[in-house]
């Protein structure tokens, strides 16, 4: 049985109304993103599952995109046609493909969001890709959003988008997880559908509500839950909490994104905070024991930033001795006495400064 069809049985026995799910029924589906054949003895292979494959053919692939700047792998099957066209969704506006030694036509596009490239490819052979923006690798400051927890504001995210479109430089959105209702096909499609209207790309993780009719769709149109990049010397570790915990093998791959960026500026990133700064509103980890296991890991490991969704407010505070920020403000059910309703941050970061500013943007 495939690895998707496993999952899908999986939720079919889950109960539909559930919230949470076993984490390590994931971690293998992270790994299988990026990944696929092409033909008989073709194969695409993106770098750290950094993308997801939405298309594959000898001649054609498309891509979303997980991260500003990534790498991928292509290896072209015997006879495969010279030509082939690279389309990565999801991307910066400004995203260039570059090849050791093969001319690339970059092709006109109708979204900011969408780039497309022509180039040659050596059949039978492997050859990797780099995609990134002209200042994936140049230290400097910049402007990133996050907003998370949409769910079933669907249909009224589009002003939230325009607020977004309308707030000077900024570079990309984080998605910190219930970006549906329920996560299955048609919502998750749907979602993608009104990103359309973002000038900028949303890498995400995911949340609870994801795990809902059909838990594999995430994977296949969006993206790893278990991710780490780097963009313009600052990192970025996002993790899944979608269950209230984090598995095992996650945790290993923590600590090695920890040791990676020790020395750098380092942004954090999961959907279920692993407390409850209120304590009482039944979010957060499910085992406090588990909470400050990774709250020591992350101070630790000189994290500058935390960030969480789940909550549906705005809620400013420190866990470990780092700086952490609740933001659910998608449109998803608001903690109506906080006084705060859709929203999204804004974020000034600087790889030498740090955290210069965080910013909350109202849009209702």
């Amino acid at each position: 049985m495939s690895g998707w069809m496993k999952l899908a049985v999986f939720a079919l026995l889950a109960p539909a109304s559930s919230c949470l799910d076993v984490a390590s029924e994931r971690i293998g589906y992270d790994l299988e993103v990026g990944q696929a054949a092409i033909g008989g003895d073709g194969r695409v292979s993106v770098v750290d599952g950094l993308a997801s494959v939405r298309r594959v053919s000898p001649g054609e692939l498309v891509l979303w995109g997980q991260a500003p700047a990534f790498e991928v792998d292509v290896l072209t099957p015997a006879g495969s046609p010279a030509t082939w066209t690279l389309t990565v969704r999801n991307a910066l506006p400004d995203l260039q493909l570059t090849a050791p030694g093969l001319a690339v036509e970059t092709l006109p596009g109708t979204l900011p969001t969408v780039r497309s490239f022509r180039l040659s490819l050596p059949a039978g052979a492997t050859t990797r890709l780099r995609l990134a923006p002209p200042d994936a690798d140049q230290p400097g400051r910049y402007r990133f959003g996050v907003l998370s927890d949409v769910q079933e504001a669907i249909d009224r995210v589009g002003d939230v988008h325009r607020k977004i479109n309308a707030t000077p430089d900024v570079r990309f959105v984080l998605g910190i997880g219930d970006l549906t209702q329920r996560g299955g096909r048609d919502e998750m499609e749907r979602f993608q559908s009104e990103l359309e209207a973002l000038e900028v790309p949303y890498f995400a993780t995911l949340g609870n509500h994801e795990l809902g009719a059909n838990p594999p769709v995430y994977y296949e149109l969006v993206g790893r839950g278990n991710s780490h990049f780097v963009y313009r010397g600052v990192h970025y570790s996002l993790l899944d909490s979608a269950s209230a915990t984090i598995d095992p093998e996650a945790y290993e791959w923590l600590d090695g994104w920890l040791e990676q960026g020790r020395d750098s500026v380092h942004i954090f990133g999961m959907h279920i905070p692993p407390l409850d700064p209120v304590g009482s509103r039944n979010g957060a980890f499910g085992s406090r024991a588990e909470a400050a296991k990774l709250l020591t890991r992350l101070a630790d490991g000189h994290v500058d930033l935390t960030l969480y969704g789940h909550i549906h407010t705005y809620f400013p505070y420190s866990n470990g001795g780092i700086p952490a920020y609740i933001s659910g403000g998608g449109g998803a059910i608001p903690e109506r006495l906080d006084g705060i309703g859709r929203h999204f941050l804004v974020i000034d970061v600087d790889p030498v400064v740090g955290i210069e500013q965080v910013g909350v943007v109202r849009v209702d």
